[in-house]
């Protein structure tokens, strides 16, 4: 794929984005302008499915509207709370972390920089930059393993990790499209550009991908 037809590709995604089961995608897109809660959503879905995550957020947000309904929670409550999430109890203790951090620290308030966020407890560059661009609407690539996949498929960036993949995203990618990246490409890569037996038949942009397949 050459950079100049990536909005052209990115436009063909947005249209098709409808039809897509994305559960993750559209839980996070529910709390948009919501740091507190996107950052928790983020960290939840780590290494957990999708429709699992959903769930548990969902029912973590009916007793914790604030930093200070977290904060008052044992890390056992929060436990209960959030099973059976991934690494749930690691998880648990990184949450009671970040309320006291955020209370003691920033006044209550998820920090909107990312040098910030990666000092929290369990916060890495993917989960960062999510909060940045859903939490405070500000451009910010969010790169996991279905963008880092999808982009080298498409021959667009030849990387080894995500981190690489969202630096070099960075210099071709109008900061614009930015934000736009991480929700259709999760969507794309879940239901048809597929790990394993990629469903090319149904792509709507075959005629622009590279098919840089793994070896």
């Amino acid at each position: 794929m050459k950079k100049e037809d990536l909005t052209k590709v990115l436009d063909i995604l947005r249209k098709e984005f409808p039809k897509w089961n994305a559960p993750v995608v559209h839980m996070i897109a529910q709390h948009n302008n919501d740091p507190f809660r996107v950052l928790v959503c983020a960290l939840l879905s780590t290494r957990t499915k999708d429709e699992l995550t959903w769930k548990v957020c969902k029912s973590f947000f009916e007793r914790v509207k604030s930093v200070e309904d977290l904060l008052n929670l044992s890390t056992e409550e929060i436990e209960k709370m959030i099973y059976p999430v991934g690494f749930y109890r690691v998880k648990a203790r990184q949450l009671k972390e970040i309320a006291e951090i955020l209370v003691n620290k920033y006044g209550k308030r998820v920090p909107d920089k990312l040098e910030e966020l990666l000092k929290l407890p369990g916060v890495g560059r993917k989960v960062g930059n999510l909060v940045l661009s859903k939490g405070f609407n500000k451009p910010a690539i969010v790169v996991d393993v279905h963008v880092h996949r999808i982009v080298n498929r498409w021959c667009l960036v030849k990387t080894n990790n995500p981190t690489e993949t969202e630096f070099k995203l960075m210099e071709i990618v109008p900061q614009k499209l930015w934000s736009d990246i991480n929700y259709l490409l999760v969507a794309f890569g879940q239901t048809i550009c597929l790990p394993r037996n990629p469903k090319c038949s149904l792509c709507p942009i075959e005629r622009f991908c590279g098919k840089c397949f793994e070896s």
